[in-house]
């Protein structure tokens, strides 16, 4: 990466990723170091995951592994318990916060910054829908016309959710909201995490018909618990081998701690710290039989929810409210009482069908750049200053975070940070990761800017 005068930079998102590299930015780069925060929403630090209302939808990382610094562990803890007339919400680190309060922790941040940084960070709302670049800077445009020019920009877009199909529930919109009758079926396409959010807000707004969820596995999210990650030397860890030795040694290491009377969580949290390093150095023929056999199965032992969550879930099904189906929609035929679904639950050759009232689709994290409706990606690609990795799962970034372009060239200039940077680091959707991930761009660009001062004063 050559030196240049970084002294304004743009970050396009101002959600929980975009948040944390401001934060950094401006308490590691020179005082003449200028950012512009853009964000579409009326507030910063929430973005898609912290912006609900509902006190049940609850983070699926305790709050001891939530700090916003990686140099502080027991950051986030120390807020939650400094705040004058406010309630814990919770005994000790070990618990789960609604995710509202994590959005006004993520705002704050920027509150923090010392004195002389604030003056240096500007915050505009607006919805960004080109981004340029040119030798010696990059401009920003937004849909109202304003437009910025800077040194680099970063995309921090976060997660880019699939615009709602007609017919179907927006899954971010309250059920009530949604005008959804409290007593017809509720078919839920989808049974990850999402769709735990909304069985969640179905029962919290007085829901009593019944809820079908489907996926073509029909895999929930298991629960956290308790146990302490183990500790795994690097030496030991198979880089680079095929994904099949690779889930072999894994296994291994599982039946080996099940086998002395330990907890699976701790094997896959001990593995945590390699993870990135292990996507980088999988073969490309394992990093494409991961995604299409294995990836099911790791995301739901991967990426758990709260006990309090999995308890309500677990009283819905014994209930009879909630029903989880491994199937695939075969057809849907829209009718005056909603909608007449075929299906062809997994394994068998028979279609079946059912009538519900409403269709939710909680499936809608937009997994190929393609598809993106996001005009700021959009853009990016449309220009060729980015391009979509081999297994479209990302846009393609070099290992400093620097978009590559459709010629396979990496930026000096545009960066991206959070989900958009899967193609390289895989494990970059949760917290722990990506303020690992910002703190690092940030001190990369403080110590560029450095030198371009320090050679302009020479």
């Amino acid at each position: 990466m050559n030196a240049f005068a970084s002294r304004h930079a743009i970050i396009i998102g101002g959600g929980a990723s975009g948040v944390l590299l401001a934060y950094q930015l401006l308490q590691r780069s020179t005082p003449d170091f200028r950012i512009t925060l853009i964000e579409k929403r009326p507030e910063i630090g929430r973005g898609l995951a912290y912006h609900t209302g509902n006190p049940e939808h609850v983070l699926n990382v305790r709050v001891a592994n939530m700090s916003a610094l990686p140099d502080e562990p027991d950051h986030f803890w120390r807020w939650l318990t400094s705040r004058e007339g406010v309630p814990l919400p919770c005994p000790d680190p070990y618990c789960f916060v609604p995710r509202r309060i994590y959005g006004d922790y993520m705002a704050s941040l920027l509150t923090m910054s010392k004195g002389r940084s604030w003056h240096r960070l500007s915050i505009v709302q607006g919805t960004c829908i080109d981004v340029s670049e040119a030798q010696s800077e990059v401009t920003v445009r937004l849909d109202d016309g304003r437009h910025y020019v800077g040194d680099l920009a970063i995309l921090a877009t976060g997660h880019d959710v699939r615009s709602c199909l007609p017919g179907y529930v927006d899954p971010w919109m309250p059920p009530s909201a949604a005008g959804i009758d409290p007593d017809a079926t509720v078919l839920v396409l989808g049974t990850g995490l999402t769709m735990v959010d909304y069985i969640q807000s179905l029962v919290h707004d007085g829901h009593r018909g019944p809820i079908v969820a489907m996926s073509r596995r029909g895999l929930l999210a298991r629960s956290h618990q308790r146990a302490d990650p183990v500790r795994i030397p690097e030496a030991e860890v198979p880089f680079g081998a095929s994904i099949s030795q690779l889930l072999r040694w894994f296994r291994g290491r599982v039946d080996a701690h099940a086998a002395k009377g330990g907890d699976w969580r701790s094997v896959i949290d001990g593995v945590r710290p390699y993870t990135q390093r292990l996507w980088r150095e999988l073969p490309p023929a394992s990093k494409r039989r991961f995604l299409e056999h294995a990836r099911a199965w790791w995301d739901v032992h991967r990426h758990r929810m709260a006990p309090e969550v999995e308890v309500r879930v677990t009283h819905a099904l014994y209930d009879g409210r909630l029903t989880v189906m491994a199937a695939k929609v075969a057809g849907i035929e829209p009718n005056d009482a909603g909608a007449r679904v075929r299906y062809r639950r997994r394994g068998q050759t028979e279609i079946q069908s059912m009538q519900v009232g409403a269709i939710v689709d909680c499936t809608g994290i937009v997994k190929d750049p393609l598809a993106s409706a996001n005009p700021a990606v959009r853009s990016l690609l449309d220009r060729g200053l980015a391009r979509v990795d081999p297994l479209h799962i990302g846009i393609e970034t070099s290992p400093d975070c620097a978009i590559v372009n459709r010629d396979g060239v990496p930026s000096r200039r545009l960066f991206a940070v959070g989900p958009l940077t899967r193609a390289a680091f895989w494990e970059i959707i949760a917290i722990p990761d990506i303020r690992n991930q910002c703190a690092e761009l940030a001190a990369q660009l403080a110590r560029v800017s450095e030198t371009s001062i320090a050679a302009r004063s020479s």
